[in-house]
């Protein structure tokens, strides 16, 4: 699904033009991930949805793939302006 903006998200990371938001770096301390855990879900993983933001036309992505441990887990994701990608939250998909 969405396999141009798959790829787009894909070139971000590898070029490690990407922030983390404090909402996402929380929740990936409680799961015990780190940001390589992210990277992996991201670079081996598949959009399962796109959101849109009914007040701000926003697009958000969430990806599900699997940790570098195989465990698998969700990312959602969206281009900031300044054009990095921005990881909105990240959690266990157990």
């Amino acid at each position: 699904m969405f396999p141009k903006v798959l790829s787009l998200l894909r070139a971000k990371i590898r070029a490690q033009a990407y922030v983390v938001t404090i909402h996402a770096d929380e929740a990936m301390a409680e799961d015990d991930l780190l940001p390589r855990d992210v990277e992996s879900v991201i670079l081996g993983g598949e959009i399962v949805e796109r959101q849109i933001d009914r007040n701000t036309s926003e697009r958000k992505y969430r990806l599900t793939g699997k940790t570098v441990d195989g465990v698998p887990a969700e990312v959602v994701v969206k281009l900031g302006l300044t054009g990095k990608l921005v990881i909105v939250t990240v959690y266990l998909n157990l």
